[in-house]
């Protein structure tokens, strides 16, 4: 390698990194910072004693190929061309062919998820993202380089106002102008990272890098270094276990402290066998999770476990847990190829990861990969371990657990999307059931506990890092960058009621600057959105910075009680998106090609659910997300807070419909100049000329818009408190959300809209659409829906509609009289509930449609019929979702029917002008009885007759003298005849006087 002359410090740095057990930042500028790694790894490996491996990720393009014999055709096309000579010695070319690299596409870092490198290299920065920056950083060891290339830039002011590739999904129609908010503050936080440095494809250092003029030596440890406290407890620990296999050997194979003792812990779960007991272990990236599972995989191998089923999103995550489970087999004496065997997968894209070890010694014992989709592979299973749990969608992760024994390991840093799902829902539920059982039971015990399942619950947590040593100074400039760990502020003793609190627009230029004030009122707010929301992720806090539609509210004490000298504490947090106003060519066009554009998540989706063209040009506020402080959760801030945003936007929203929006300035303009200061004399700082972080609604005027909406998954509690707020449901997605298995409702509110205003309303149209599909998918996508929630979601008190009067026609093919005199007979005990149950459906139909004019159950008789007849529920089923017995479902539903069959009784008389259903048909019945009677009367003749004749062909009747008899009795037999069609005929005459007298009476 041809060597360079290079500033010392950047020695020092990457010694330093290796002593202390620290990972080191390195920024390069400049369009050959590639060919600077060469360098970087050179000194990297001398360090370390040993090549560096090396991950390398990238957004499509390598600018060289990451294949020999490409490199070798591209060499060769290089020196055809007079390019390159045959005797160059490209120290490039010899660092990709001879060092062990790692390429990866950024779309696909999930892929890396629990392996470990010396070295990570991150290149095309306008492709990053917070997430894939928490994904390939944390996987770099202790005394590891993680190099960032900024190439095609001269100035690091340009990152300013450089585009990123997630901006296109932040711009709408209405909202094209985005300000790169995150890249200044990501730049100005790289002067706080002690072990950062930023130099240009010279590895010269740049002034932004001027806290390492003073860098001094870091002496190694010497021998005679004593313990620290966990280090001796550790060492102390694993004494006592020496002679205890095969537990001793495999504390013996642990790193630090909390990671024996999560050891510890899955075999004591593990020698119990109850099949019942789930151990949770969470912990931030680099604890040593995937290791500790690894010990206890092998350790329930020694154990006598036969059936061990392993699951992550993928199986390259579980490179640590195999590489750690073969580990420990070794170590208690199993020989591979003679004890055990391992099965590796053949397919490319997962680089032969471990899929299978099967063990042979004693007996056959498998553990088996298998995807989280497969659950219905584990009807034998002993021992289900779960990894990455925080990456899998939480209803999968619900559908792995079972009647056997389950470690889940979860990172709760909030690096993958569904990290505070788990811990926030699944974990909670799992407790909240614990103490459930606890209460009941009266149990003393607080370590162990027993879930209403039967199961028991363990909870480890780690807090020593593994991966790179405890106090590492990028961790920390990260978590502090992305508000990572930001916690709740202590309220103050005295809280002031929500109707003494003011509701303030938050400047995020100010707030996204890098000031001292700023960084710490932006930790307040994102601990608010991390405690309340199980869906925040790193990137969020780039669309919070960037997304030009959305905006941030805070609900504050009023001015006069803050102090002037410290920061107000925040009560809650609005954030909120603009949407809309979108051409109508525009939604012509996206609607006919089946497009759905980022952005603008409301317009588009009513407008491809009704098919309406024109919802989409109206403007619109989602709000995207709403936190209150959990110690003041359920005492009105939130309602509160949102009746303030309600009454701020309602100011302007009878100019919504002349008023164009805005397009914002360029506020950065003056930050980004051409001006002659070079790269290496370039100084970089917070904006001085910033506008206040705090500004009162008062101050600031509104934008004119025509509704509030949201768009949430939905549960009963959320459901009850956006109605409170008087919002409307609109739209409810019958597929549930990968991640946390709920249905997603979009609710809406007009603006400034008066109560007579309301029967006429846009709203009232979409909100009687989306009932009727309700009620028509409540029998099918949404069954699972417990009845009292159903009928939450087909009630609406803002927007009434009178029921319309059936017509005859109508009633015809709703309800027959057959049906009517089925439930008369069901009310009058004369038929059993299953003759009727074909009826309920049509009825609660028209009920919940408000097809029933003047006639309304009570909240008990309603949900009942919304169970049993929309829903088609048993009884049984709406007993226990109600929490009432049985016999008391079943008097009521009988009520209901009889309140049901009175008033479908009245419809049928004002329909029909005045006649019962029954009368109807009344006399056609009488009719085909007479007819009945006469062609029986004429049967029983004929068979007489036909008789008669065969007794005359045996004997001569003639002379016994009875002629004058037969002749009598014929005509006896026609009198009798003609006086019964008389007497039918009288009958017919009185009932047809007696039938008005009857409706008046009324049967019911």
């Amino acid at each position: 390698m041809v060597k360079k002359k290079i500033d010392n410090r950047i020695r020092i740095l990457i010694e330093n990194g290796m002593v202390v057990g620290h990972r080191t930042l390195v920024v390069l500028v400049g369009d050959k910072s590639r060919d600077q790694v060469v360098y970087l790894h050179h000194m990297l490996s001398k360090s370390s004693l040993k090549q560096a491996n090396v991950l390398w990720c990238y957004k499509k393009e390598l600018t060289f190929s990451s294949h020999r014999r490409k490199r070798m055709k591209q060499l060769k096309a290089k020196i055809r061309s007079g390019q390159a000579e045959i005797n160059e010695d490209d120290p490039f070319e010899m660092f990709v062919s001879m060092t062990d690299i790692r390429y990866c596409f950024y779309k696909e870092t999930h892929k890396i998820l629990g392996n470990t490198y010396k070295m990570c290299v991150l290149q095309d920065f306008e492709a990053l993202t917070p997430n894939i920056l928490c994904r390939t950083m944390e996987t770099v060891e202790g005394g590891g380089l993680i190099v960032l290339l900024l190439q095609s830039l001269t100035s690091l002011r340009q990152l300013y106002t450089l585009s990123m590739d997630v901006h296109a999904r932040y711009r709408t129609e209405a909202h094209q102008h985005v300000v790169p908010r995150f890249n200044e503050r990501f730049i100005l936080s790289l002067a706080s990272c002690p072990v950062c440095v930023v130099m240009d494809d010279h590895l010269r250092v740049l002034p932004i890098s001027s806290h390492l003029r003073d860098l001094q030596v870091v002496a190694p440890p010497s021998t005679a270094t004593p313990l620290s406290l966990q280090d001796q407890e550790l060492k102390d620990l694993k004494e006592s276990l020496k002679d205890n296999p095969p537990i001793g050997l495999l504390i013996d194979l642990c790193k630090t402290l909390d990671q024996a003792k999560a050891v510890l812990q899955f075999v004591v779960a593990i020698t119990e066998k109850t099949l019942r007991t789930t151990v949770t272990l969470t912990a931030g990236r680099g604890r040593g999770k995937s290791a500790a599972l690894g010990l206890a995989v092998a350790g329930a191998v020694a154990f006598g476990y036969s059936n061990i089923f392993v699951t992550s999103p993928s199986p390259e995550n579980l490179n640590t847990l195999f590489e750690f489970v073969l580990k420990a087999l070794n170590t208690m004496g199993y020989e591979e190829h003679l004890n055990f065997q391992v099965l590796r997968s053949a397919d490319q894209q997962f680089n032969k990861c471990v899929l299978r070890v099967v063990v042979t010694r004693d007996r056959q014992q498998v553990i088996q990969y298998i995807p989280p989709s497969e659950s219905s592979c584990l009807g034998q299973a002993e021992l289900v371990v779960i990894d990455e749990a925080a990456a899998i969608p939480l209803p999968l992760v619900r559908q792995l657990l079972g009647p056997y024994l389950v470690f889940l390991s979860s990172t709760v840093s909030g690096y993958e999307g569904t990290g505070r799902s788990l811990s926030l829902k699944l974990i909670d539920q799992l407790r909240s059931q614990t103490r459930e059982k606890n209460a009941e039971t009266n149990s003393t015990d607080k370590t162990t506990k027993t879930t209403e399942l039967g199961r028991v619950l363990h909870e480890v947590t780690l807090e020593e890092s593994i991966r790179y040593k405890s106090g590492d100074p990028v961790e920390a400039w990260l978590h502090q960058l992305l508000c990572l760990e930001a916690s709740l502020t202590p309220l103050p003793s005295l809280v002031p009621p929500p109707d003494k609190c003011q509701l303030f627009y938050v400047n995020r230029d100010t707030l996204f600057g890098y000031h001292k004030a700023s960084e710490k009122f932006l930790a307040q707010v994102m601990g608010l959105l991390v405690s309340s929301h199980y869906r925040n992720t790193p990137d969020d806090m780039q669309t919070l910075s960037d997304a030009p539609a959305h905006h941030l509210f805070v609900l504050l004490p009023t001015q006069d009680q803050m102090k002037e000298d410290m920061l107000p504490p925040v009560l809650g947090v609005l954030q909120v998106a603009l949407e809309g106003k979108i051409s109508k060519s525009s939604v012509m066009s996206a609607l006919t090609q089946g497009e759905k554009p980022a952005g603008d998540l409301i317009p588009w989706t009513v407008s491809n659910q009704f098919q309406n063209y024109d919802f989409p040009q109206l403007s619109g506020a989602r709000i995207v997300r709403i936190a209150t402080h959990p110690n003041l959760q359920g005492k009105g801030y939130g309602s509160h807070a949102m009746k303030l945003l309600s009454e701020y936007y309602s100011e302007a929203s009878i100019h919504a419909d002349y008023t164009d929006t805005a397009t914002p300035e360029e506020q950065m303009a003056h930050l980004v100049q051409d001006s002659q200061v070079s790269l290496l004399e370039e100084k970089l700082g917070p904006n001085t000329q910033s506008l206040p972080l705090l500004q009162p609604l008062s101050e600031r005027p509104p934008e004119a818009l025509h509704y509030l909406g949201v768009s949430y998954g939905v549960t009963s509690q959320l459901l009850s408190f956006w109605k409170r707020a008087g919002f409307t449901s609109v739209y409810l997605s019958q597929v549930s959300n990968s991640t946390t298995g709920e249905h997603t409702m979009i609710m809406l509110k007009v603006l400034g809209e008066d109560k007579e205003a309301r029967t006429q309303s846009w709203l009232a149209d979409l909100w009687f659409d989306f009932r009727k599909r309700v009620v028509n998918l409540l029998p099918a996508a949404f069954k699972g829906y417990d009845c009292k929630f159903a009928l939450n979601l087909l009630t609406n008190n803002i927007y009434k509609k009178t029921g319309e009067a059936l017509s005859l026609v109508e009633l015809k093919l709703h309800c027959t009289p057959g049906d009517l005199q089925r439930l008369e007979e069901f009310v009058h005990h004369q038929c059993e509930a299953a003759f009727i149950v074909d009826i309920l459906p049509t009825l609660s139909r028209l009920y919940f449609l408000r097809k029933i004019r003047d006639f309304k159950l009570k909240p008990v008789k309603a949900a009942i019929l919304c169970g049993v007849g929309v829903q088609r529920k048993t009884p049984h089923t709406v007993a226990t979702e109600l929490g009432i017995a049985h016999n008391i479902v079943m008097g009521q539903m009988h009520s209901l029917i009889m309140d049901l069959t009175k008033q479908m009784r009245k419809v049928w008389e004002e329909a029909s002008g005045g006649q019962v259903p029954g009368d109807e048909g009344e006399e056609g019945i009488l009719q085909d009885l007479a007819l009945s009677m006469q062609e029986g009367v004429q049967k029983m003749k004929a068979k007489e007759e036909d008789d008669r004749q065969k007794v005359k062909e045996l004997i001569d009747v003639t002379q016994f003298g009875i002629k004058a008899r037969e002749q009598e009795r014929k005509e006896h037999t026609v009198r009798r005849c003609s006086q019964g069609q008389q007497n039918y005929n009288n009958n017919k005459k009185k009932q047809r006087c007696q039938s008005p007298n009857r409706i008046k009476s009324g049967h019911g």
